[in-house]
């Protein structure tokens, strides 16, 4: 991996490794929704009650508008109680809502599901604890790389496409909640023996009042970083989310040839699983990459490349017809280039609020969440209303060039402001 060798003798590395693992699995928790969404709308098909695409959007949007929340507190009791001690407490409240389901899945309604949407958010929220608990660690300089490794758990929503259709044609989706509770339980215990908060010489935690987060959200920085984690990181997961559904809905014809018997559909479920993670992993692996590179020429200049495939990207997908494995490319393309984009960003907010990490972690992560909310909403409107997906991506785009014209509009005030003593490349 870029930049791994120059970890060697810096750091915790069992605290960066732990930091990983928690929101490795985590991040497959929270968005375990968007890989069974189709199985859970089938479900309650058979009992009559019939899902719209407006419910199915609300049904994937929930925990990430509960996690977009819910980063913010757990950003706050970072601050407060220390990294460790957050994430253990979000841990147990997640296992909890996971047994919930294994215990009444079976005659789960569709409002109880929304509720247990909530408590998934807890998963999610992980992101304002995992990345300041590693990045605590490490100096200025190693920021892009060490929050690049940390939020590469963003590949556990890889492995909840990869196994999480196949589980639930065997023995139906309530049992991936099984598995993905005995899994967190199985995090929680190694989390609990191997993180660590980092000592007073190696970093002072400040503990947060309200008044810092007024005085964190009257800095115009702080919206810009809003705005473009919003755009970057929300279209990662909103497109994540509703990757399942878009294939089913587009090219299932396409992908029936894939099936192990054509005439199942069960089996396209799986196979739209596993393009769905085959596009996700590309964002989830690279964003390391993206904080390596920023490391190497700056968080803005990257930002420029990324933010510009990406815009490119989705206008071809909004206006050209293409066919399944042009779609497949396009899709994978646009979540590396996305992915990578979050690692620049994060190579940037450690530079510029190394005092207030933690709080930042869950504000800007907050907007990020939001953004999904935001992606999942209009790519479930524009089916509804126009029939497909056209308006949605043009909308997203437009999105994306609004963040390109941000960064152009601060890079000279921050090369000349606080880019100077940062102690790295911006």
């Amino acid at each position: 991996m870029i930049g791994l060798n120059r970890l060697k003798g810096e750091g915790s590395p069992s605290t960066l490794f732990a930091a990983f693992l928690y929101f490795d699995f985590s991040f497959m928790v929270w968005t375990m929704l968007g890989p069974l969404a189709t199985e859970i709308t089938d479900s309650f098909a058979s009992y009559g009650f019939l899902l719209t695409a407006s419910e199915i959007a609300k049904l994937l949007s929930v925990p990430i508008l509960s996690g977009a929340l819910l980063r913010i507190l757990l950003g706050f009791l970072v601050g407060k109680i220390g990294a460790k001690k957050t994430a253990l407490g979000a841990q147990a409240i997640v296992i909890f809502t996971l047994f919930y389901v294994v215990l009444f899945g079976e005659h789960i309604s569709y409002d109880e599901l929304l509720f247990v949407g909530i408590g998934l958010g807890f998963a999610g929220a992980s992101f304002a604890v995992a990345l300041p608990q590693a990045g605590q660690w490490y100096p200025p300089r190693l920021q892009g790389v060490v929050l690049g490794i940390a939020a590469i758990g963003n590949m556990g929503v890889v492995l909840g496409f990869l196994f999480a259709p196949k589980i639930a044609e065997i023995w139906g989706w309530q049992a991936v909640f099984l598995v993905a509770a005995v899994l967190s339980l199985f995090v929680f215990i190694l989390y609990a023996l191997m993180a660590k908060d980092a000592p007073e010489e190696v970093y002072t935690p400040r503990p947060k009042r309200i008044s810092d987060y007024i005085r964190l959200l009257k800095d115009k920085d702080t919206w810009w970083f809003n705005l473009f984690y919003a755009v970057s990181f929300g279209a990662f997961v909103g497109f994540a989310m509703y990757m399942k559904v878009y294939l089913m809905a587009m090219y299932f014809d396409e992908m029936e040839v894939f099936g192990e018997e054509v005439l199942k559909e069960e089996n396209i479920h799986v196979v739209a699983g596993y393009f769905a993670a085959f596009c996700i992993m590309a964002g989830a692996l690279l964003r390391p990459v993206g904080g390596a590179i920023s490391d190497k020429i700056g968080g803005i200049r990257s930002l420029y490349i990324f933010l510009s495939s990406v815009a490119i990207l989705i206008f071809i997908n909004a206006y050209i017809a293409l066919s399944f494995w042009f779609a497949i490319i396009v899709m994978f393309l646009i979540m590396a280039n996305l992915g990578m984009a979050n690692g620049a960003i994060f190579q940037l907010v450690p530079q510029r609020f190394s005092k207030d990490i933690g709080i930042m972690t869950g504000i800007i992560g907050a907007s990020g969440a939001l953004g999904g909310v935001a992606i999942l909403e209009v790519l479930g409107a524009s089916t509804l209303m126009f029939g497909d997906y056209t308006i949605g991506f043009m909308l997203i785009a437009i999105s994306v060039l609004i963040a390109i014209f941000g960064v152009s509009l601060v890079k000279r005030r921050w090369r000349t402001t606080w880019g100077i003593k940062s102690g790295g490349i911006i």
